[in-house]
């Protein structure tokens, strides 16, 4: 094989130079980069950072990229529970997205983070980042005591499904809704029974797990939700997201049954336990409630989250609407990002 070998290539009419196969960079590692005598000008490729890098006559750069890769976690938010009376199902959990989002720099993208659905019996709100979203849990079902008073709701369809209700024997049980989400499961059903006493609702599906059934005289508790490494058990426990259990971050829990003599336990993910609210920036579903029509009890999902990862080399601008913060302590050579309300533009430079 024949090699040519010369100090300038040009054209004779000043166009462009045309190569018919790719130009390779001489690659080099940090360290050897480090060793050379270089100028303004030099050019390289990286092959400890995997990147194209110029020396600016002091320094040695990155070649700046015109978009942006963010590493996130979207969490819908969890369904509610109104619970008018007899043994209410738990919320479904808010759907659990991961995805690599690609960006354009100083170009403005809509974050929404969703709510949790609310304690007039809804289903939680839908969190995006840009074209990736994550949508709300079911809401649980709602038992009555007779046929002639009031309307029963089954659990309602969700990223997991609510579970279902427990009412008086005439009427009979309601079962829980499906799951549409990414990561979702259906909710557990209830158990009717003629003494109120004994009427208990089913548990709210999670991003890991189904809701459990109502079984006997025990209201199902709610399906567990899903982990993520996106952050550490401490980080959430600072910026107060996620449900912590030892060295694990837990995400989008289901709802625990209701029930008078029976309480149906959350699930990790932030599910409400029965009788409580799903647990804020989680997307835990709502816990069911005992009622009557006297004192009813009604509870709300958990809100949603987004948390963004990115590169360390770009700045971060979040537009009013939102309300986020930035993480102290990010792995070498990252920010990282975490919404916990509102809607607005987020853009990067």
């Amino acid at each position: 094989m024949s090699e040519l070998k010369t100090n300038q290539i040009s054209t004779n009419d000043g166009n462009n130079v045309a190569i018919d196969d790719a130009l390779g960079l001489k690659s080099y590692t940090t360290t050897q980069r480090d060793a050379l005598t270089s100028v303004a000008g030099d050019l390289i490729y990286n092959s400890t950072d995997n990147k194209v890098q110029f020396h600016n006559g002091s320094s040695w750069q990155d070649f700046a990229a015109s978009y942006v890769e963010i590493n996130a976690l979207i969490i819908g938010g969890g369904g509610g529970m109104r619970n008018d009376a007899q043994g209410g199902g738990g919320g479904g959990a808010g759907d659990f997205v991961t995805d690599t989002v690609v960006t354009l720099k100083n170009t403005n993208y809509t974050f929404t983070v969703g709510a949790g659905g609310t304690s007039s019996g809804t289903n939680g709100s839908t969190s995006s980042l840009h074209l990736t979203s994550a949508v709300g849990g079911g809401r649980g079902g709602k038992g009555i005591n007779s046929a002639s008073s009031g309307s029963q709701m089954n659990g309602a369809s969700g990223a997991s499904g609510g579970g279902g209700a427990s009412s008086n024997t005439n009427v009979g049980s309601s079962s829980g809704g499906s799951a549409t989400g990414v990561n979702g499961n259906s909710g557990g059903a209830g158990i009717s029974n003629s003494n109120s006493t004994y009427r208990v609702g089913g548990g709210g599906g999670g991003a890991g797990s189904a809701g459990s059934n109502a079984s006997g005289t025990t209201a199902g508790n709610g399906g567990a939700g899903l982990t993520t490494t996106l952050i550490t058990a401490a980080q959430a426990t600072t910026y107060s997201v996620g449900e912590v259990d030892g060295s694990d971050v837990y995400f989008s829990g289901g709802g625990g049954g209701g029930g008078k003599a029976s309480n149906g336990i959350g699930g990790l993910g932030g599910g409400g336990n029965e009788g409580q609210n799903g647990t804020a920036n989680t997307g835990g579903g709502a816990g069911g409630t005992f009622s009557d029509t006297t004192n009813p009890s009604d509870t709300n999902g958990g809100s949603g989250v987004i948390i963004a990862k990115f590169p360390d080399t770009f700045t971060i601008t979040v537009g009013a609407g939102l309300t986020s913060s930035t993480v102290s302590d990010p792995p070498s050579g990252f920010k990282i990002e975490i919404f916990t309300a509102g809607t607005g533009n987020v853009s990067f430079a």
